[in-house]
C-alpha cells in the first residue's frame, strides 16, 4: 500500500494531516469462481478481513469460538433478579474519533453511525481529590500538550523545572517501527521516571492510560506507549474525546454487521473453534472444526493470543518452525474484571457517563451506562434505579474472585457515596485473561500480518502492522490488511486505509529529537567499544 497525500482524508475526521494508505489497482470482483476463504475468530480483526473479502466476491466461513461475535467486545443475554432481559458484556470501550477503519467497518451496517454517541470529557479523578479532563484541553498538537499541562492541576511551575526534556524528546518523533528499535526494551515506568513526570500527573493520567492496554506500567513496553501519546495527544488533532455505543455491543454494532455479511455471502459459524489448519501440497489449506474438515485457498487467523498459540500448537505444519517459535512466545496480559451492577437508587445529579479512576486500589474506572446506553436508560427510567459498570485491570493470578469484586463495591462507594446507601437488584462478573501483553521486548516475537506462506494472514491487536494504531483500531487495520494481502494475490483491488500521522507534527521537534537519539546510540556504541 502507498501514501497518496492529495487523497481525501478519513470519512468524519478532522485532521487534515491523518494519512491516506491506497491499496493496488485490481479488479472490483472476483471474475468466475471465487477462491474460499477461512477467517478464524469472529472479533473485529476477523470481522474487518471477512468484510474486506466478501466486498470483492470472495467465498468467506467465519469461524468463531463463542456463541456470539463481537470478540472482546462482545455482549450476551442475561436475565436479572427482577427477571427483566438485560445483556452483559466485556464492558466498557471508547471509540475515539482517531479510530478511522474501525469507524469504516462500523459504517458498513451504519453510514451515519448513529449508533454512536459522544460522551463530553474524559473526565479523571484521583483519590486524593486531584481532578482533571479534555474537554477544555485543545485538540491539535502541540497546543494540546501545552494546553493540557496549563490546565491540569498536576503539572505545577516547579514540577515543570524539574522535568527532563531530553528524556522527553522521543515522544515527539514517533514512527514505526523506529520507535520500538528505540524504547521497546524500556518500560513505561522507567521511561517516565527518566522524563521525571512530576509524580501526580504520572498517577492520574499516564497510568491511567497504560492501563487501558491492560498492563501494569512497570510491565508495559515504554514503545507502546509511546506511540498511545503519539495517536491520541501529540500525533493527531483528533482529540481525546470519543463515542460509546448508544445500545449493548450486539444491538449496536455486531448483529446489524452481520446480517451484512450474510447477505454478501459470509457463512457464519458461532460455536465452532477451529481446531488445526494444515497446509496441502496445492498450496491450500486443511481447516479442521469438530464436525469435520474443510478445504480452502487461504486462511486468516484473526484470534486472541491465547487462541493463535493453542491452535498454531496444534498445526505443526504451518508457515515454519521460526514463525512458530515465535507465536509461542507470546504472552496475555493479566487478568481483569468487569463488575456490572444494576441498583436500586439513581446516581447523584452530575456524574459523568465515564470516569478514569487512580489511587483507589484496584479500581480502574466507572461507567454510568444509564447515561448513555438505551437498554440500561430503559431498566433506570422503569425502577428508578442505575445501571454501573466497574473494571479493574492487571488483576493477579492467585486473586480471590469473590474478594476481588466485593473490594471493586467497596471502592465504588468511596468514588461516589450515595452507592453506599443503594441496594444492588443483579450482578454480574466478568473475568477474562485474553488480551495480548505489550511487553517490554516483546515487539520482536509479534507476528506480522503476513506469513512465510502467502496464503496465510494475521490480524489482530497483537499484530505488528507497522503503522500508528492500537488496540481496537489495530485489530480492524489489520484485518483489512490481511484481506487487502489475499485480495492482491488474486489481482482484487484492496479497501483504502487511513492512520493518523505517521510522524510527530514539530518538523524542528523532530529533527531535535533525531539529533538526541543518534547521540545517545553514538555514546552507546562508543561506550561498548571501551573509548
Amino acid at each position: 500500500m502507498s501514501r497518496t497525500p492529495s487523497t481525501p482524508g478519513p470519512p468524519g475526521g478532522r485532521d487534515r494531516y491523518a494519512r491516506t494508505l491506497t491499496p493496488r489497482p485490481g479488479a472490483a470482483r472476483v471474475p468466475g469462481d471465487p477462491p474460499a476463504v477461512a477467517v478464524a475468530g469472529g472479533g473485529i480483526a476477523g470481522l474487518a478481513a471477512a468484510t474486506g473479502l466478501a466486498e470483492r466476491g470472495v467465498a468467506v466461513t467465519l469461524y468463531e469460538r463463542e456463541t456470539v461475535l463481537g470478540g472482546r467486545l462482545a455482549g450476551w443475554p442475561v436475565t436479572l433478579a427482577d427477571g427483566t432481559h438485560a445483556t452483559m458484556s466485556r464492558g466498557f470501550h471508547a471509540f475515539f474519533r482517531q479510530y478511522y477503519n474501525l469507524r469504516e467497518l462500523l459504517r458498513r451496517a451504519d453510514p451515519a453511525l448513529e449508533m454512536l454517541t459522544g460522551l463530553p470529557d474524559y473526565p479523571l479523578r484521583h483519590r486524593s481529590g486531584l481532578h482533571d479532563g479534555f474537554r477544555r484541553v485543545p485538540r491539535t498538537p502541540p497546543w494540546s500538550a501545552l494546553g493540557f499541562a496549563v490546565l491540569s492541576p498536576t503539572f505545577g511551575a516547579r514540577e515543570l523545572l524539574r522535568m527532563s526534556p531530553a528524556a522527553a524528546l522521543p515522544l515527539f518523533d514517533v514512527r514505526v517501527p523506529g520507535v520500538y528499535q528505540r524504547l521497546d526494551d524500556v518500560s513505561a515506568h522507567d521511561f517516565l521516571a527518566s522524563v521525571r513526570f512530576p509524580q501526580a500527573a504520572s498517577h492520574l493520567a499516564f497510568e491511567v492510560f497504560s492501563r487501558s492496554f491492560f498492563a501494569a506500567p512497570h510491565t508495559l513496553s515504554a514503545a507502546e506507549m509511546a506511540l498511545m501519546f503519539h495517536i491520541y495527544f501529540l500525533g493527531s488533532s483528533e482529540g481525546l474525546l470519543f463515542d460509546v455505543p448508544n445500545e449493548p455491543f450486539p444491538m449496536a454494532l455486531w448483529d446489524p454487521l452481520a446480517h451484512r455479511l450474510a447477505a454478501s455471502g459470509v457463512r457464519l459459524r458461532t460455536a465452532t473453534p477451529v481446531e488445526r489448519v494444515d497446509p496441502l501440497p496445492d498450496g491450500g489449506f486443511a481447516v479442521a472444526d469438530g464436525s469435520g474438515t474443510r478445504r480452502f485457498d487461504a486462511v486468516v487467523l484473526a484470534l486472541d493470543t491465547s487462541g493463535l498459540r493453542t491452535l498454531v500448537a496444534r498445526s505443526p505444519h504451518l508457515a515454519d518452525a521460526s514463525w512458530r517459535a515465535g507465536i509461542a512466545r507470546l504472552r496475555t496480559a493479566p487478568a481483569f474484571l468487569v463488575s456490572r451492577l444494576w441498583l436500586d437508587r439513581p446516581m447523584a445529579p452530575g456524574r459523568p457517563g465515564f470516569l478514569g479512576t487512580s489511587g483507589y486500589g484496584t479500581l480502574d474506572n466507572v461507567s454510568v451506562l444509564n447515561h448513555w446506553e438505551g437498554e440500561a436508560s430503559r431498566w433506570a427510567a422503569r425502577t428508578g434505579g442505575s445501571v454501573v459498570e466497574l473494571h479493574a485491570y492487571a488483576r493477579p493470578e492467585d486473586a480471590l474472585r469473590e474478594v476481588e469484586q466485593k473490594r471493586l463495591l467497596d471502592q465504588l462507594h468511596q468514588v461516589y457515596p450515595e452507592t453506599r446507601h443503594a441496594a444492588v437488584v443483579d450482578a454480574r462478573h466478568a473475568w477474562h485473561a485474553d488480551c495480548p501483553l505489550f511487553a517490554v521486548g516483546g515487539y520482536a516475537d509479534r507476528p506480522t500480518v503476513r506469513t512465510p506462506h502467502p496464503g496465510l494472514v494475521v490480524a489482530g491487536d497483537l499484530v505488528r502492522t507497522e503503522l500508528p494504531v492500537a488496540l481496537m483500531e489495530r485489530a480492524a487495520t489489520s484485518g483489512f490488511l490481511a484481506s487487502n494481502a489475499l485480495l492482491e494475490r488474486w489481482g482484487l483491488q484492496g479497501q483504502t486505509l487511513w492512520t493518523v500521522p505517521d510522524r510527530g507534527r514539530s518538523a524542528a521537534l523532530r529533527a531535535v529529537a533525531r539529533w538526541a537519539g543518534g547521540r545517545g546510540r553514538s555514546a552507546s556504541a562508543a561506550d561498548s567499544q571501551g573509548y
